[in-house]
């Protein structure tokens, strides 16, 4: 919990310090994968693909590329790169070429070349993912209004129910912790 506290703090004081300066940027990639997870209907499948994308550091990548490299090219360039299908990433371990489609994103490693396919398939209504062409595996799948099933740690599918508790013991899960309630 306190690297959830600890993030929105560096997440906030960023943000805090672009809005002393006279150039803050439109933070389109940031905002666009925001706006992406807003259109998911339900606010616990929301909570689990905010919740995923915090361990992965999808956010803190995305929010890190719009204050340092898109923010810059934006105020010297009059325009921004995140616009186009598009964009490069540079994280912790090398640069990333992220482009999307109708149905995903494809995520190229710029050091090893290395690609991952992130799909949705709208006729199950899942999301899947491989890697450099190999078996694509589901990540998450909608199960109905109230339930999904997530990928466990052991590669199992774990049903979760869209609500606090059943995105909670799904965290503990994840996180391999399991924590009695009382």
């Amino acid at each position: 919990m306190k690297k959830k506290y600890l993030s929105v703090a560096v997440v906030l004081a960023l943000a805090a310090s672009m809005l002393s300066t006279s150039c803050i940027g439109s933070f389109a990639l940031t905002n666009k994968l925001l706006t992406w997870n807003k259109t998911i209907s339900n606010k616990f499948v929301n909570e689990l693909v905010f919740f995923a994308f915090w361990i992965i550091p999808v956010y803190e990548v995305s929010a890190f590329a719009d204050v340092v490299v898109f923010n810059s090219i934006e105020f010297w360039s009059g325009n921004n790169p995140v616009a186009y299908g598009k964009k490069v990433i540079d994280g912790q371990d090398g640069k990333y070429i992220v482009e999307c489609d109708k149905t995903g994103y494809t995520i190229t490693s710029e050091n090893d070349g290395s690609i991952v396919r992130l799909d949705f398939n709208d006729s199950d209504r899942s999301w899947s993912v491989s890697a450099n062409g190999s078996e694509s595996y589901k990540l998450m799948t909608f199960i109905d209004d109230t339930h999904v099933e997530m990928i466990a740690p052991d590669g199992t599918m774990q049903p979760v129910e869209l609500s606090h508790d059943g995105v909670l013991a799904y965290q503990n899960i994840a996180a391999g912790t399991t924590f009695a309630r009382r």
